[in-house]
């Protein structure tokens, strides 16, 4: 199976969805227990819900779960968050801290799997930012994620419903982060934070440069405003039809400010 999925648009945003992936070859699928082979940690339904919602859009979509390899991890293996509970490059718990792997994955294979999944994901990325940002002279990737909103092991309490990740306005131009919280701040009934628990994973911040012409947002929603967070996780079509002109209107807002130029 090819490990990631390009659809080329011809407007200035790109999506990434490095999370929405299912595919864990059968020698891997072995050494998984029974909690891992559950693939609890996906990030359920993303691409159906951002399906269709900006005309003209580019999508990047892994196909392989991240329990192989994290496509949204520093490859070097580095930790994101210092000091914080996380999962790394290759799992070796879910977001419980419960173990997922009969037999862990050895160093060696990490870069085995580095080569063989995450860096074509990441090629295929780098090649759509670099060709959006030819025709455009800007690129904005737009990074799709999601998660339950309790999981006491990564954070307390509830996640706000929309979290948006700059690094701390590290990676895109203010005037894009900015038209995001607009559309969250008018978006009545959902709550809203901007560089909390979640300030961006690897992917935002390795291609948010503002300098270059490349912005990067990564946003990261509450499962509970689309689906229900609970196996077999199925997606709510009344919550998603709610959320699907929400999550419109960012993107849109992104890709008419791109399309005057880049915002920098």
């Amino acid at each position: 199976m090819n490990p990631v999925e390009v659809v080329q648009g011809e407007g200035p945003v790109v999506l990434g969805l490095p999370h929405t992936g299912l595919h864990v070859p059968k020698d891997i699928r072995a050494r998984l227990n029974d909690r891992g082979r559950a693939l609890a940690d996906t990030d359920w339904n993303i691409h159906k819900l951002y399906d269709g919602l900006l005309p003209g859009v580019t999508t990047v979509r892994a196909t392989f779960h991240r329990y192989v390899i994290d496509a949204n991890r520093d490859p070097s293996g580095a930790s994101l968050y210092p000091g914080q509970n996380t999962t790394g490059l290759v799992p070796l718990t879910d977001f419980e801290g419960a173990a997922i792997w009969q037999v862990p994955p050895s160093g060696g294979e990490a870069e085995h799997r580095r080569e063989r999944f995450h860096a074509p994901y990441h090629a295929a990325l780098a090649a759509e930012m670099t060709r959006v940002r030819e025709r455009h002279g800007v690129a904005v990737l737009y990074d799709c994620h999601s998660i339950r909103s309790r999981i006491p092991f990564l954070f307390e309490g509830v996640l706000p419903d929309f979290n948006i990740g700059t690094n701390t306005g590290m990676t895109c131009a203010p005037v894009l982060a900015e038209a995001i919280e607009d559309v969250c701040r008018a978006a009545h009934g959902y709550s809203w934070i901007s560089n909390g628990r979640f300030k961006g994973g690897w992917t935002t911040r390795h291609y948010g440069r503002p300098a270059e012409g490349w912005h990067a947002i990564q946003m990261e929603l509450a499962q509970s405003v689309y689906m229900e967070e609970a196996a077999p996780w199925p997606y709510s079509h009344d919550r998603a039809g709610r959320l699907r002109p929400v999550l419109a209107k960012m993107l849109q807002r992104l890709d008419d400010l791109a399309r005057k130029g880049d915002p920098r």
